[in-house]
């Protein structure tokens, strides 16, 4: 059974509560990635995507010195680093999840995207997940 904890990326990019959606922004250009966690603590306030910063809130025309956590997505959903690559696919696709945190023991130790199911399982958990992200939502 290959899990979570198998395939996911444990280096991850947090920024606090306070932070700024330039400040993220930045974050993201020079690290050449495409979402951020926003921590308050030890705890996931939520995650922000380019996508987000673009659609939440350049297109709105928001100041860029407004705090990102306003932007991202709250409540977000986790599994346990434990959990099995196929339930993960399954969840991701009924949710319609892109990216995925990873908990062990209720902290935030990794992060698995769409792309980390296609490229480091043999499963099918990538198309699994795709055809559920790509349903329209009702």
């Amino acid at each position: 059974m290959t899990t979570l904890s198998d395939i996911m990326t444990s280096d991850l990019t947090t920024v606090d509560r306070g932070a700024t959606l330039k400040e993220v922004a930045l974050l993201m250009r020079e690290q050449d990635i495409g979402n951020v966690l926003i921590m308050d603590g030890d705890t996931l306030a939520g995650i922000l995507t380019d996508r987000d910063i673009v659609v939440r809130a350049v297109a709105y025309g928001h100041d860029l010195g407004s705090e990102a956590s306003d932007y991202a997505t709250g409540n977000v959903f986790t599994l346990d680093a434990a959990a099995d690559v196929a339930e993960a696919a399954r969840e991701m696709a009924q949710r319609q999840l892109r990216r995925l945190p990873v908990t062990r023991n209720g902290r935030v130790v990794g992060i698995v995207s769409l792309a980390d199911l296609a490229t480091r399982t043999h499963s099918g958990a990538d198309e699994q997940a795709l055809q559920g992200i790509s349903q329209p939502t009702v």
